[in-house]
């Protein structure tokens, strides 16, 4: 059983759909809604003064750890996201996408964090929390304008997988010209199955099935911003599972 947030409001509540999971990808999700579900009923906890020790600790794989550590930064998060969202978005993008998003990539990007002083977590947080929303405002701004990638491959049928490898590989080295299509899709689509479950979703989706984004947010139960956060997100650690398993980059 999958658990998937509805977003009405500045309500988030759980609900269950069916859906495959990836080996780490429903664990760390059901504790990110499990803290998430808490939403605006949240006392404002803070973070208590065996911070350092819940850090070491979610650094290393504790996930109760990471989880008591987002409650106690989730006020404080609402606080200074509140009023970034210019009003002309606020109908297809919400502060809870944001942070949504934010703690998905928290429990994806732990390992890296490095306990620093005080805010520090925090800080990072909000970084993270920063690069979700320019992403989404990004895509939200060009939505009428595919990127050319993916107009390429609309309008000429081009092989999907190969039309995302071009877009993954960006700014980057080109995709190697060695590898075969059906090299490439093998590929790809192990790396799509690595991802968590709403990350592949909207890669497979988007990209593989060509769904609009509104659709894809439909079934999701998600934003249109949200979805673009995290197309955005799973692009980045398709590239990173791509460059680490195969010679495309």
């Amino acid at each position: 059983m999958r658990l998937t947030p509805s977003v009405a409001g500045n309500e988030t509540r759980l609900c269950g759909k069916g859906g495959g999971t990836t080996e780490n990808g429903l664990r760390q999700l059901a504790v990110v809604y499990a803290v998430f579900s808490c939403g605006h009923a949240l006392v404002e906890l803070g973070l208590a003064e065996n911070e350092r020790m819940l850090l070491e600790r979610a650094v290393s794989g504790d996930d109760g750890a990471l989880s008591e550590l987002l409650v106690g930064c989730d006020a404080e998060l609402r606080s200074r996201f509140s009023g970034k969202i210019h009003r002309r978005y606020r109908s297809v993008l919400s502060i809870a996408d944001v942070l949504q998003v934010t703690y998905m990539e928290a429990f994806l990007r732990i390992s890296r964090f490095r306990v620093g002083g005080n805010g520090s977590f925090v800080n990072w947080l909000t970084k993270i929390a920063d690069s979700n929303l320019i992403s989404a405002i990004r895509e939200l701004n060009r939505q009428k304008r595919p990127p050319r990638q993916r107009q390429i491959s609309l309008s000429m049928g081009t092989n999907s997988h190969i039309a995302l490898l071009a877009t993954l590989a960006g700014s980057q080295a080109s995709p190697s010209q060695q590898a075969s299509r059906s090299e490439i899709r093998d590929a790809i689509d192990r790396a799509i199955s690595l991802l968590p479950p709403d990350y592949r979703d909207v890669v497979q989706g988007f990209d593989i099935d060509g769904i609009d984004t509104h659709e894809i947010a439909a079934r999701m139960q998600r934003s249109p911003g949200a979805v673009y956060m995290i197309k955005a997100r799973a692009h980045i650690r398709l590239a990173e599972i791509l460059g680490d398993s195969t010679q495309f980059f």
